[in-house]
């Protein structure tokens, strides 16, 4: 008793593989005996025939695989550029701004500073904190 035909034809109707075509097994017969779309039809409204619910598929894989001991790529493949340069920036000019709340800063340097950060003149926080120190722009301690 095959029922591979029946089987399309029905996968044809509910919209989905044939693997996802399941039939009941109490009505087999009825299913056998269907030879048109009509009875293919009247069956799935029946229930005798019915799509498999779809399954989700698991992350476990790709939680796996996190950490920079497992990351493959280039330097910028795995941070690009943009990315990196965006972090160093405002985390200086969070810095630059946490300063000037604070009033640590001397006149007119917010400005100049900001724009030597968006210069690119800094590579750290450290080297811009250095800096504000060896030129006297702060007016206590950091």
């Amino acid at each position: 008793m095959s029922l591979s035909i029946q089987k399309r034809i029905a996968a044809e109707i509910l919209g989905c593989g044939v693997n996802k075509v399941r039939f009941d097994t109490e009505r087999l017969e009825d299913v056998e005996d269907a030879i048109t779309r009509a009875d293919i039809r009247r069956l799935i409204e029946e229930g005798a025939i019915y799509r498999a619910p779809d399954t989700g598929h698991t992350r476990q894989r790709v939680k796996e695989r996190r950490g920079t001991g497992r990351r493959k790529g280039g330097k910028h493949s795995v941070i690009s550029r943009k990315e990196r340069w965006t972090r160093l920036v405002r985390a200086q000019r969070g810095y630059l701004s946490r300063m000037k709340k604070a009033g640590l800063l001397r006149e007119g340097v917010y400005r100049r500073v900001y724009l030597m950060i968006k210069a690119g003149r800094f590579r750290s926080v450290a080297e811009l904190r250095n800096y504000l120190v060896e030129n006297n722009y702060l007016l206590k301690g950091a």
